[in-house]
């Protein structure tokens, strides 16, 4: 008989459920949701593939052809479609080749910051103590010192490199994540689900990780994504600054500084890695916005 009918004994059968492929509405703000998504996709397409995207070698000096216009000027050509640098390099070549750049110390160092601050976070939030105060102390310490002049610090000791700016980043970072997760874990310490692990005889480790963890991942998750804009611009400043990646390295910040002396005569050496770094740094704010409203629980139940 079909799902839903009536048997020969006149017993009614219910069908099972149907499991929905897809969601009963669309997000909240997923008109702006799609445009991050295209944003981020180009971004990290451009990074991964740069080495084949590029149309140039982005390092290749042609002093013949340098200060090239770009293509909508009455003496570009499609050759070089942003126009060249003060040595003759093709600027969109460096444009994406810079991305790639990006794209490494994003995917570097937010995750170490992450880990380190998680992990910092959760022991001092549990084991309290000596730990606790010290961590929080050295936490305070750094969120109490001007953020640029600290990278700029760290990056005299250390010396400019890629390698370096992602430590610097690291150690910048943590900070935020371990003060974030400490104060969750504190007001979670107590709850009855983890009374009730306690009381079976869960050790700390169980705890902190099959328990805590998992209750502040949204809040980690929410963070990391509102540090991409932070990584984007401390990078660029960096290298603006002369003190980011090492002189073998493009990077925006690096383009940047290289054509402001340029600036009144051809104002898109500047302009177009400055104006990318606007719009990935913008683009990862927002989408950490939306994205914090989209796991809070009370603006889920309102929409």
């Amino acid at each position: 008989m079909s799902a839903g009918g009536v048997d020969a004994a006149g017993a009614v059968e219910f069908a099972p459920p149907r499991r929905r492929l897809l969601p009963r509405r669309l997000p909240r703000g997923w008109p702006l949701l799609l445009v991050y998504l295209i944003v981020v996709g180009v971004f990290i397409v451009a990074g991964i593939f740069a080495d084949w995207i590029t149309l140039h070698d982005p390092t290749d000096q042609n002093l013949v052809n340098r200060l090239a216009d770009p293509v909508w000027q009455a003496e570009g050509s499609w050759e070089h479609v942003f126009g060249t640098d003060g040595l003759g390099r093709d600027t969109f070549s460096r444009l994406i080749k810079g991305t790639q750049t990006s794209l490494i110390v994003i995917a570097t160092a937010i995750p170490g910051s992450l880990v380190l601050g998680t992990a910092i976070g959760l022991l001092a939030g549990w084991r309290r103590g000596l730990f606790d105060s010290l961590s929080m102390r050295l936490v305070e310490v750094q969120l109490a010192f001007p953020a640029l002049l600290f990278a700029l610090l760290i990056a005299a000791m250390l010396g400019p490199s890629l390698r370096n700016v992602i430590v610097i980043l690291i150690v910048f970072l943590w900070a935020p994540y371990a003060r974030l997760v400490r104060a969750e874990v504190l007001s979670l310490r107590e709850r009855e689900f983890i009374l009730a692990a306690r009381t079976i005889g869960a050790s700390d480790f169980r705890l902190m990780t099959r328990h805590l963890l998992p209750s502040v991942v949204n809040s980690i998750v929410i963070l990391a994504t509102l540090n991409v804009s932070i990584v984007i611009i401390a990078e660029a400043s960096l290298s603006f600054l002369g003190a980011g990646v090492g002189p073998e390295t493009i990077s925006w910040g690096k383009m940047v500084s290289e054509g402001r002396d340029l600036l009144k005569i051809r104002f898109w050496l500047t302009g177009f890695p400055g104006i990318t770094i606007m719009i990935v740094a913008l683009v990862g704010n927002l989408f950490g916005d939306w994205l914090r409203d989209a796991l809070d629980p009370q603006l889920r139940r309102r929409a």
